[in-house]
């Protein structure tokens, strides 16, 4: 998601310490697509296409939940992955050799904030999905991909509501309403590192000269049973949460998050039968005309 999750602005990141950031969100990507797959298969259904793709270039791709989950609903389709991060992309062309579709996979490494992209090719389909908000120029994104497409062609922009919950209203116990209280800790952090995440897009795309042709928010509500993966999810996104959240959050909230983050504590989120993924996904069809 991809979902790119907000956490960490990736696109201008470089160096060791992305690398080091890279796997953390690497895994939690991974996680995002697993889980809420079948999500992310039932907007691929839904887009307003005329005509089946041919070619789709997947922005901000991360390690590829959008491109599997095209290349498996388009079955001819080629998909151009592009992402700022080379250890996302390594691992995307990995999943692509080990599925047998490495030959409807090119990788493009590309900052998108900058002017200037690189060639990628003449999609019939832009998918963008979790990575517009990490833009820091997105007027200037939502021209090139209007420039970028023909007459005609899909641009399908697809946004998290925020960030997924996992814990019931009342837990942990002690301190309930604790996971509410840790996202609300983000909110500066958010702010001045992702301001666009939440925006309407599609006031945006119809000023880049887009017609958007439909737009649809998806409930995800997942129960924690559905997926041993879920426990993962969580834990590993509370884990990243804790970052931006801990210095606004109270010692008692700080110590109750740091149980249920610690894997060998009896009260371990790893260990709750009460998990779910509670979001909501909207998607923008918006068409160059």
């Amino acid at each position: 998601m991809t979902p790119a999750h907000e956490h960490t602005p990736h696109h201008g990141s470089h160096g060791r310490h992305q690398e080091h950031d890279d796997s953390g969100q690497a895994e939690i990507l991974d996680l995002d697509a697993e889980v809420l797959a079948e999500h992310t298969a039932s907007i691929t259904a839904w887009l307003p296409l005329k005509v089946e793709p041919r070619q789709i270039v997947d922005l901000g791709c991360g390690t590829g939940a959008g491109t599997f989950a095209l290349l498996e609903g388009f079955p001819e389709v080629h998909v151009t992955a592009v992402d700022a991060s080379v250890g996302h992309l390594r691992l995307l062309r990995e999943k692509a050799c080990a599925r047998g579709v490495s030959d409807r996979v090119r990788t493009v490494q590309a900052d998108l904030d900058t002017s200037h992209w690189p060639d990628l090719g003449t999609p019939d389909l832009v998918w963008a999905s979790a990575s517009m908000h990490h833009m820091a120029h997105p007027d200037r994104a939502l021209r090139s991909v209007y420039e970028l497409l023909p007459p005609g062609g899909l641009f399908a922009v697809v946004e998290l509501d925020g960030f997924p919950r996992f814990l019931p209203a009342d837990a942990p116990e002690g301190r309930p309403g604790l996971e509410e209280r840790a996202h609300r800790a983000t909110d500066r952090f958010h702010a001045e590192h992702v301001p666009h995440r939440g925006a309407d897009w599609g006031p945006m795309l119809a000023a880049a000269g887009f017609t958007v042709e439909d737009e649809r928010t998806v409930t995800v509500d997942i129960e924690g049973n559905r997926s041993e993966a879920i426990g993962r999810y969580a834990h590993r996104s509370l884990q990243r949460l804790r970052g931006a959240a801990a210095p606004a959050l109270s010692p008692e909230d700080l110590a109750a998050l740091d149980e249920l983050l610690d894997v060998d504590s009896p009260h371990s989120i790893l260990r709750r039968d009460d998990l779910a993924v509670r979001t909501e996904r909207t998607v923008w069809a918006a068409r160059r005309t």
